[in-house]
């Protein structure tokens, strides 16, 4: 065994506390533990721990300790001893569980049930302005037949005398070097806390049956692909009086045959001929509120973008709504009649041959409009 100073062992100053040094005991013991640290030389470690929390943990020997040091002990040892430890109350600090002993939550305590999810078809339309949907899923309800109790209607039910209504059972098993008080389930009870004379013939004792629910949903507007609805107390219901988890519905918005989204502005493509470019024109554009009219000037450009104010999304929490954009596309012709073909080549011959470059073309303008 090391005869490394006690206080080095441990990690704490010579005037340190009995909480701190009860507390740095149990640092260390849950790291070094020969059942959970599978290190060589971790069981060596532990020993070494428990004996110098052995002597600083008792008064008269850390008295004698810090006068004499080791000779000062004498018969009251340094040396190892079996300091049984709570390992319950480390695990659950470590972990949030106590699956053994000590502070651990009782097995029969109120716990929230599971949340559910499930998936919410949409229009484009009714993303944009809102919709009250029918949704049905599965989940557990109260068992018609035995009201939850899990019992047959008619037979008894009383608490587990094994457990004493705990639903688990305190088990002590000695290891090499420690005491383990574990917590189980109670095997009679089967961590119910109560006996049942007869189980119920619908949930077989569970005191819940799979039921299929039909809810009216409101979809606010201006939901989006991939956004979740939250219906609070929807989801699988509590334990022991536990409340209820929660439904969440993920938004799934169809593509619109026009139109597309972009945050909060709607974009549409529209096709104007050369004529209208050129000469400018009077149109009617659609909208997701209808039909609305749009001027195109003369000499209208393609990829030019006209903004429709107040016609996108409406704006789920600053209120109001986006603008609709407008892409000009100048459709060229592909095929002529005759006439056509004799009015191009006379307009032809006004506007010359010559090919003009330009810096920027049709994407970049495009892309610095939206922000690249």
């Amino acid at each position: 065994m090391s005869q490394r100073d006690y206080y080095e062992v441990l990690g704490v100053a010579r005037g340190a506390s009995a909480d701190e040094i009860k507390s740095a005991f149990r640092k260390l013991a849950r790291q070094y533990h020969p059942d959970v640290n599978k290190e060589a030389g971790a069981e060596e470690q532990f020993k070494e721990i428990n004996e110098a929390y052995g002597v600083l943990s008792d008064p008269d020997k850390r008295a004698r300790y810090d006068r004499f040091g080791r000779a000062g002990l004498g018969d009251m040892g340094g040396g190892y001893q079996d300091y049984t430890v709570n390992f319950g109350d480390i695990f659950e600090e470590l972990f949030g569980f106590g699956g053994m002993g000590g502070r651990t939550s009782r097995r029969n305590a109120p716990r929230r049930g599971r949340d559910l999810q499930m998936q919410v078809n949409l229009g484009f339309e009714e993303a944009i302005f809102g919709v009250e949907k029918e949704v049905e899923f599965e989940r557990d309800e109260t068992c018609a037949t035995c009201r939850g109790n899990g019992a047959e209607p008619g037979s008894s039910v009383h608490s587990c005398q094994t457990c004493g209504g705990r639903g688990e059972v305190r088990q002590v098993r000695q290891t090499f070097v420690v005491q383990m008080v574990e917590t189980v389930t109670c095997p009679n009870c089967q961590g119910r806390g109560q006996v049942i004379e007869k189980l119920c013939h619908t949930c077989s004792g569970r005191g819940l049956e799979r039921k299929r629910v039909k809810k009216k949903v409101s979809i606010p507007a201006g939901v989006d692909n991939g956004m979740q609805i939250r219906l609070p107390g929807e989801g699988q219901p509590g334990s022991n009086g536990g409340p209820n988890g929660n439904l969440f519905l993920a938004v799934n918005v169809k593509p619109h045959e026009f139109f597309k989204r972009r945050g909060e502005d709607i974009l549409l493509d529209l096709d104007i001929n050369i004529a209208q470019a050129a000469l400018g024109a009077e149109i009617e554009v659609p909208t997701v509120d209808g039909d609305e009219k749009l001027s195109i000037p003369a000499g209208t450009q393609p990829g030019r973008v006209f903004t429709l104010r107040g016609k996108g999304v409406p704006k789920i929490r600053q209120g109001g709504r986006g603008d609709q954009k407008v892409i000009v596309n100048v459709d060229i012709p592909t095929r002529l009649t005759k006439e056509q073909r004799a009015l191009f080549e006379q307009l032809a011959a006004t506007l010359g041959t010559t090919p003009k470059p330009q810096a920027q073309g049709f994407f970049d303008k495009l892309n610095d409009f939206f922000g690249g």
